[in-house]
């Protein structure tokens, strides 16, 4: 997986961001926006998964465990559509994860124009439900998920859910 973040170097201290020169506190250290490629296979499923788990631990995001566990199924369900569902005209997908003073958003991008909609619970399926139990997750915290299009024509899928989430 490909990371266009700004990776392992230097961070400032933890506590509050550092002032700004008009004397405003500036961004707490873990804020900012990263950006993952992979390729449009299962294998980048778990790679994904993996990838936003370590980020938010490097960045020392203030996290709950519930939330965590959240954010990571909402990449493997987001991530498993764009591989299952749009790979054959988007041979690479992109996830981006970005976090703000007190929320937490993820997205994945592919170049599919086709955009889903989450299916109602069909007991007797045994798929099918995965952008379902996103939406499910992001209500249950406080959260939010759309489908947008993008200027290429193709989609990105997010999700934002408040820092402050815990069960």
């Amino acid at each position: 997986m490909e990371d266009h973040g700004r990776g392992d170097g230097p961070r400032p201290e933890r506590g509050a961001g550092a002032l700004r020169q008009d004397g405003t506190p500036g961004p707490a250290p873990y804020e900012g926006v990263w950006r993952f490629t992979a390729p449009a296979v299962d294998a980048s499923v778990p790679q994904a998964r993996h990838a936003v788990r370590d980020l938010l631990r490097r960045q020392g995001v203030p996290a709950s465990d519930d939330l965590v566990h959240g954010l990571l199924l909402i990449v493997s369900e987001l991530v498993t559509n764009a591989v299952r569902h749009a790979a054959l005209l988007s041979p690479m997908l992109a996830v981006e994860v970005a976090v703000g003073a007190e929320w937490v958003r993820v997205a994945v991008e592919d170049n599919h124009p086709y955009r889903p909609t989450a299916l109602e619970a069909d007991h007797a399926r045994t798929g099918g439900r995965g952008l379902l139990l996103v939406r499910e997750i992001a209500a249950e915290a406080g959260g939010v998920c759309d489908v947008e299009h993008t200027t290429s024509g193709g989609k990105v899928i997010w999700v934002a859910l408040p820092l402050g989430y815990a069960r």
